[in-house]
């Protein structure tokens, strides 16, 4: 146990230790929206960058690895929109951001440094790959379910088109063949930025999470959390260890991205369309402060520590 406590402490320690700076007023909000889009923008796209430009890419790619991945998501995902449509009155976008909520994972402020911490450079390829579909496939259908026959797909692929952390997949893929002739000075800016996400990612989640708080109550925002730090690894854990036998570091990469808290995206979706914002930051609050108790067993299942 001590050393799964020694995974997941040095990432939850750090959310913590955010939450009381802002909570006791050593930085501000204004602090933590800095370091949420110096992570966003720059520093997550070039650690992207840096590995898929380096990676091994199998030439034969383990289908059962993205089909175990997004059947947890469309299970979680369906169920969320139903209880919350059946239990809760919600209707419309509020649903969908319910089912975004349960169906999109924390992958950058909580989901890369936990991977990178438990497996190392060897999960980073799994852990990229599947954040370069995650992203596309989640927002696509968010934006869908709640525009209906209006949603527009130019404008969906405007969006995705310009989304800093899709520039930076879309960088370092076309960038693999050029990869001898960059200089060295080039390599130690991105190494610079990329090595400073994982901290700064941590600290303003703790700063967020002081914000968010737990304004639509605890309810639904409970079956979100169980729906996503529970069902969703538990779904991908079956289908990729028993059905289609996916290699051992891809399936844990996999169950420990489903096992993330529910992502900010959800949050920002729910203030872009005005409906559900205070359901999804309660499913944000509450899932990122339950994390740290699944992510040990998690941990535990994947024989990890």
């Amino acid at each position: 146990m001590l050393d799964l406590l020694m995974i997941v402490l040095p990432v939850f320690g750090l959310i913590g230790i955010g939450y009381l700076a802002r909570r006791t007023g050593f930085v501000s909000d204004r602090a933590g929206e800095g370091l949420s889009e110096f992570v966003f923008t720059l520093s997550v796209p070039c650690l992207i960058f840096k590995t898929l430009v380096r990676a091994d890419i199998p030439a034969v790619q383990p289908w059962g690895y993205w089909i175990s991945y997004f059947v947890g998501v469309a299970v979680v995902w369906a169920l969320a929109m139903v209880v919350g449509q059946r239990a809760f009155g919600l209707k419309g976008i509020s649903a969908v951001v319910a089912g975004f909520s349960a169906g999109q994972a924390n992958t950058v402020f909580v989901g890369v440094p936990m991977i990178l911490k438990a497996y190392g450079e060897a999960g980073a390829v799994p852990l990229f790959m599947l954040i370069a579909v995650h992203l596309p496939v989640t927002m696509t259908l968010a934006t869908i379910l709640a525009e209906g026959r209006q949603a527009s797909p130019l404008r969906i692929l405007g969006r995705l088109a310009t989304h800093p952390i899709v520039v930076g997949i879309i960088a370092g893929s076309a960038c693999r063949p050029l990869v001898a002739y960059v200089p060295g000075p080039f390599w130690q800016m991105v190494e610079l930025l990329g090595g400073a996400a994982i901290p700064c990612a941590l600290i303003s989640m703790g700063i967020a999470l002081h914000r968010y708080g737990l304004e639509a109550g605890w309810k639904l925002p409970t079956v979100i959390s169980v729906l996503k730090l529970v069902l969703h690894p538990l779904i991908v854990l079956v289908l990729a260890t028993q059905v289609f036998q996916v290699p051992p570091i891809w399936a844990g990469v996999a169950v420990l991205f489903a096992s993330c808290p529910s992502g900010i995206n959800a949050y920002l979706f729910a203030e872009r369309y005005g409906e559900g914002v205070a359901l999804a930051s309660s499913a944000v609050t509450l899932s990122t402060m339950l994390a740290l108790g699944t992510t040990l067993f998690w941990l535990y299942v994947l024989g990890l520590g």
